[in-house]
């Protein structure tokens, strides 16, 4: 079966870096990123459980984004399924950075925080401090995991896996936070005006 001609890429290319010329100077601008979740238009499917798993070949057991169901409600006498998406949120202030007595968690300057497994002494005090529940502990390997949003995909242009056209719902948002922002009041207001 052939491929349609209005299918979209899987992959999408995303740019780290912007050059900007002021004054007839050069300069190099750092792109800040955000991953946001409309989990109101999340379906629960957990496809992007799979292309994280996938992407970052995460031992059984480990998962770096999951999804829970927190269901069913009810609303206007109508059964509501609810699903939460759960994942690492690149705190502006990541709690888990400041815990971690090797210093294996750091923030880079594009907001993506980062645990580098090969410094991790497996004390768990980031698993600990994490609000959100996002660090997970592999007692096989004795180190913790977290999602770093795909920083080798980013760094080479490309979406973090999970973001990447991959939601059938479309609830999985990657890029510069004033756009994402954007989206996600557009997305709130259509469903508003739609109810």
């Amino acid at each position: 079966m052939g491929r349609s001609l209005n299918a979209r890429p899987l992959l999408t290319r995303w740019r780290s870096t912007l050059t900007l010329t002021l004054n007839g100077r050069r300069m190099l601008v750092v792109q800040k990123y955000i991953l946001r979740i409309d989990n109101e238009a999340c379906w629960g499917c957990k496809t992007c459980e799979v292309a994280c798993k996938q992407e970052n070949q995460a031992r059984d057991g480990i998962k770096l984004i999951y999804v829970t169901e927190d269901w069913p409600g009810e609303n206007a006498g109508m059964l509501n399924f609810l699903y939460q998406v759960n994942i690492c949120r690149h705190c502006e202030n990541p709690p888990c950075a400041e815990t971690c007595p090797v210093e294996a968690i750091s923030k880079r300057d594009d907001g993506i925080v980062i645990l580098d497994e090969a410094s991790c002494s497996g004390c768990k005090a980031c698993v600990e401090a994490c609000p959100y529940h996002a660090i997970t502990f592999d007692n096989h390997g004795a180190i913790a995991h977290k999602c770093n949003l795909c920083s080798h995909r980013v760094h080479s242009g490309l979406m973090p896996a999970c973001a990447d056209n991959v939601c059938p719902a479309h609830c999985i948002h990657f890029g510069a936070p004033g756009d994402i922002e954007n989206i996600l009041t557009e997305k709130a207001k259509n469903r508003n005006n739609s109810a």
